[in-house]
This record gives C-alpha cells, structure tokens and sequence, in this order.
C-alpha cells in the first residue's frame, strides 16, 4: 500500500529535470561548451495528475560572485490511501564558473517530517550530510569526473545542437541509496506544444532512469516547457500569478490506488494460505528478485510458499550466515541500529535470555502497537518513525529493520505488492535471519507473512527505486491458491 512512496520521490523529483537531478550530471560527454555563459532566469511551473492541477514548483538561476546560484522551491498536495497531505521541498545550489556544482542544500518537510541534506564537492569526492528528526549521518562519494547541474546544462545548450538522435548518459545523486544512478537522454525530434495558450516550437527528449521514461520539452529559449511523467504526473510552464493564484490546488487521485493492480480472484483470508501461484507478466527480469527464499519462478509462473517456523532457536544460528549478508547487521544511514534511542528501546522490549524468535515476536508486538499506522510523505528512517511515533508501511520496515539489527538479528528491506480488498497494492516489510530467512510484516503484525506478500525487490529501502519500471507495467493472474 505504500512502498510506492519512496518511488515516487525518485521517480518524480530525482529523474526529472527538476530538484535531485537538477542537481547532477557528469561531466562525459557533455553537449555543450563552457564558454557559453548561463542566462539569468526564473520560472515557474504548475504540476498536473491527469489535469488536475496539484501544485506548483519555482526556479531560479542567478550570477554570484564565483560562479552561479540555483534555487528551486516544489509545492505538491498528494493524496495516498484516503488521506491528503502537503508536501514542501526547497534545494539551493552553488556552481562554479564552468557550472560543475560546489555545494548544495536540500530539505523536504510534510507534517510533522522533515529531511535535510546538504554536500560539498572537493577533491574529488562529494561529501554529504543528512539530518532527521534526531539522526545525523555522513557520506563521502567519490567522483571522477565533475558534477554538473541539469538546470545550468539546459541554459547551456544551445537550440541547434539538440538534434534529432542525440543521446547523453548523465549521473545523478540518489537520497535514498546516498549514490549514484545512470540516465540516459535522448533527442526524439520536433514538436509544436500549447503553453500558456500559445503554441511554441519545441525539442522532445526522454530521460530513461531505471527503466521508466520521462519526457521532457525544451523551447526555443533553452527554457522548460513541459515534463511528462509516471502516474498522470506532469509540470507546465506557467507565470507567477498562474502558479500561485491560478486554479486552486487540488489532491492527486489517490496514488496508492491508481498504482494498484485489480485482482480477477477474491481472496477471503490471506492469512488461512499455505500457497500461492500467479502468472506474471509485463515486467522485465532484471532488477527484480523473484526467484529465492519461498519464492520460485519459472516461465513466467511465480510459485510462492507459506514459510515454517520451526528449528530457528539455535544459538549458533548465526554461523550459517553468508559473508555478503553479514552487512545486513550492520547500521545504515536510514536503519540507525546504533543510535541511543533505537538501543534504549530494544533493551526495554526484549530480555536478555530471550531467542531470537522470541525477541522478533517482542519487537514486532511493540511496533504494531506503537507506532500509529498513517502515511507518511518523507524519506523513510528509523530514529524518525520512533521519534513521531508514526508510519505507513515503509517506517515500519525500517524501524523493524533497526530494532532487529540493534539485538544481532540480521535484517533487510523487501518491497513488492501485497493483496487488500480485491486489490495488489505496492507495499513493504521486512526479511529477518533466524537460522533461516523469514518474512515479516510488523505493519500487518505477522510472522511470518502471508503468501499474499509478492518479493520484487529486496535488501535495502533504497532498492525500492527498482519498482520504478513495473509500476504501470506488471501484469497478475491468480492461477491457484491453497488453505
């Protein structure tokens, strides 16, 4: 129901021409020369779903003392299972005079969440920070080459040298996996689009980012006109006036449901299956995790199986741990094991003598309990959903994810769809080592998960990025299900 929000902040505002990737290109092979000064500008856009209008975003380039400053704002109002929300996103960024990027700041704020995130370029290596709720942490990331911002790049450009076939491969920064992500840039060709009610020539481009295609439609004037993305989500040019006091600011359909998959079969119990069968398609098999564990899939056929709990109470459970999955014990920067507050509670909720069952059971039952199930418009962390005491299905898994860690329980993210009402819903739980893999849903309180649990992707939140190119795309089929 709601592993499709941290999608939607990297498909919408990092492969878009817009905040993340407004952010980061490389330097290879780059389109254009840097003697070409930036033209100052400042614009607007409103954003659609499907036409309605949603919010609005503003953007602003301007000469410094060594260089360039950027800023842009985002409005949007988003609704998600039945409940609307506002969220605001602010970025500013500094380049030097060649337009390679040299700082940056970034925060997100809906409700009572806010994320911020700031970095530096220097030597080689990009240095950020994050900051929420009472969590801080630090990553370095090295680059070879310098990192250029998208926003800058446009200006640069000129009209003539985007020609029909020309392709770019750009880097961008991802927040959720704190490194970098490939997109791919093409010329289609020539277009006449309406904007602001009159009809302007325009160059179409599409952004390939994880398999999903956005497109984009550049003007005359290197100016942005029209982006096109995912779910019904668009931006238009527009003026001041028309941004911020034209149409009034309605909520987008509820995502969670536009991206949700019928299902022809009625399932009455979820809980009473022992197994599972559907056929899959529309999807390709890369970047998604089908096959594993109580999954098995094959021709298309996805076979999954309800787990046992049995035999995982040994001491030494641990020992049958492969060495790639031992950093799943480790702290992460949205899974903050080692943090005070996440280490006090666990010593609080579990008794030393306890098994690892035991304590799985103990931590599961305190947050289906404690942590008031609504969603939540941010970046998915731990200390967060245990400071606010509030979560969808993504703060779940996490703060299960931390709490597992904090007692020597390796743990991972899993993310894919789940069935609700005659429905498939984008969702996520957690994979918890107890001499063996087991599924878990602290949000569903269950251990182990029902068969309804549909693994595409899995490991760490940020792999949720990978469902960008299913959604809209994959295709179910109930063939059997067995009590």
């Amino acid at each position: 129901m709601c592993a499709l929000f941290g999608v939607l902040f990297i498909a919408l505002f990092s492969a878009r021409l817009g905040v993340f990737k407004t952010f980061y290109l490389s330097s290879k092979d780059k389109p254009f020369s840097v003697h070409n000064p930036l033209s100052e500008s400042d614009s607007w856009m409103n954003i659609f779903q499907n036409g309605r209008k949603i919010g609005y975003s503003h953007t602003t380039l301007a000469k410094g003392e060594k260089g360039y400053i950027l800023e842009e704002t985002l409005f949007i109002r988003i609704n998600t299972m039945g409940m609307v929300q506002d969220i605001n996103m602010e970025m500013g960024g500094k380049l030097d005079m060649d337009y390679s990027l040299s700082s940056f700041d970034f925060a997100i704020a809906s409700g009572r969440f806010r994320f911020s995130m700031n970095g530096v370029v220097k030597d080689n290596r990009l240095s950020v920070n994050t900051q929420s709720a009472d969590s801080s942490s630090q990553v370095d990331i090295r680059i070879n080459d310098k990192i250029y911002v998208t926003a800058g790049i446009m200006n640069a450009i000129r009209y003539d040298e985007l020609e029909p076939g020309k392709s770019f491969a750009f880097q961008i920064f991802d927040p959720l996996s704190m490194g970098k992500e490939s997109v791919d840039v093409r010329v289609i060709g020539k277009e006449e689009i309406l904007t602001m009610g009159t009809l302007k020539k325009a160059k179409k481009l599409t952004l390939a980012f994880k398999g999903a295609t956005q497109q984009v439609w550049i003007g005359e004037g290197d100016e942005i006109l029209k982006e096109k993305g995912m779910l019904g989500i668009s931006f238009e040019r527009a003026t001041r006036e028309n941004a911020l006091f034209g149409a009034s600011i309605e909520s987008s359909q509820d995502l969670t449901k536009v991206a949700s998959i019928p299902s022809h079969v009625i399932i009455k119990d979820v809980r009473l299956l022992k197994r599972l069968e559907l056929e899959i398609n529309g999807i390709p098999q890369q970047g998604v995790h089908l096959d594993g564990g109580r999954q098995f899939f094959k021709e298309n056929v996805l076979v999954i199986n309800k787990e046992t709990l049995t035999d995982l109470t040994s001491p030494k459970y641990l020992e049958n741990l492969k060495p790639s999955e031992k950093k799943f014990l480790a702290p992460s920067p949205f899974v903050q094991s080692d943090h005070p507050k996440i280490q006090k509670l666990v010593n609080k909720v579990i008794a030393k003598d306890d098994n690892p069952l035991e304590r799985v059971n103990k931590i599961v039952e305190w947050i289906h309990k404690n942590i008031a199930k609504r969603p939540v418009l941010s970046l998915p962390d731990a200390v967060s959903t245990l400071t606010h005491r509030v979560g969808d299905c993504n703060e779940h898994a996490v703060l299960l994810a931390a709490m597992a860690r904090a007692t020597g329980i390796p743990a991972k993210v899993e993310a894919g769809l789940v069935y609700l009402n005659g429905r498939f819903y984008y969702h996520a739980w957690n994979l918890l080592y107890l001499g063996k893999w087991i599924t878990v849903d602290s949000l569903f309180d269950q251990i182990p998960a029902d068969v309804t649990h549909i693994r595409l992707v899995s490991g760490a939140s940020s792999q949720q990025a990978d469902l960008i190119n299913i959604i809209g795309k994959i295709q179910l089929k109930v063939k059997q299900i067995e009590q």
